[in-house]
């Protein structure tokens, strides 16, 4: 959206006609660092959710060994999800902190969205930077680039043909691609009625978020939650808000 006045232009209310969304995204927490909000009033309105992803975080936490962290982060992961009313979770299991961008990652996303048949796919910001001169890191990227061609790779029944013989028929009926955390923000999602339910989401990555801070948990949920809330609020009209980088199809 284009920029007037050196002022920020204001950001557009996402699409509201769609029933099913598949979130993707690398990691065990991504979502819940901020787009679980979103996410808690899409289903709260009856809407569909589920949640792919890519690994189970077990390269994440410096004191635990990864055999160790992948299942207790899988389950944190699981309870994070149930807190803003997903119950499909399901892990792809591709080594954390290692994803290569390519077409094995983009035929398991195809498979993904042909199986889920989603109208709106979700996920994490796939810039080099999150603003500024803050780098992303390597999975964050590789996952939503790869995302972004795996929507029109599931509409293609020429590309990875093996998933037709799979059962998988193509699925052409994603109208849009929502980019959370992104530096390019185009539209939001009114935050105040999934707040309480994001920061319980945030909360139930316990595990993580004691290795990451000495802050009690709660206090640092809510303090995170607040500032990205917060930070997209002017360009929404004063609400809180949800900001996503949206792409159309």
């Amino acid at each position: 959206m284009a920029e007037t006045s050196g002022a920020p232009a204001q950001l557009a209310e996402m699409p509201a006609d769609w029933q099913r969304a598949l979130a993707i995204v690398a990691h065990p927490d991504d979502l819940e660092y901020g787009a679980s909000a979103a996410i808690a009033s899409w289903t709260e309105a009856g809407r569909d959710v589920g949640y792919v992803l890519a690994t189970r975080g077990e390269a994440g936490i410096d004191a635990i060994e990864p055999a160790e962290a992948g299942p207790l982060r899988e389950q944190e992961q699981r309870a994070g999800a149930a807190a803003v009313g997903v119950s499909t979770v399901e892990f792809l299991r591709h080594p954390d902190g290692v994803i290569e961008y390519g077409t094995a990652l983009r035929r398991d996303f195809a498979a993904a969205i042909r199986h889920h048949r989603p109208e709106l796919v979700l996920t994490l910001n796939l810039h080099d930077t999150w603003g500024g001169v803050t780098w992303n890191t390597p999975d964050h990227r590789a996952v939503g680039r790869a995302v972004l061609d795996a929507v029109t790779d599931a509409g293609n029944r020429w590309i990875f043909p093996e998933l037709v013989e799979d059962g998988l028929a193509p699925w052409n009926g994603v109208r849009y691609v929502a980019v959370a955390g992104s530096p390019r923000p185009t539209h939001a999602v009114d935050a105040g009625s999934g707040y309480e339910r994001a920061v319980r989401s945030l909360m139930a990555h316990r595990t993580y978020i004691e290795a990451l801070t000495d802050q009690d948990p709660e206090q640092y949920c809510r303090s995170f939650l607040n500032r990205t809330i917060k930070a997209a609020s002017a360009r929404f009209g004063g609400r809180p808000a949800v900001p996503f980088e949206l792409f159309t199809r």
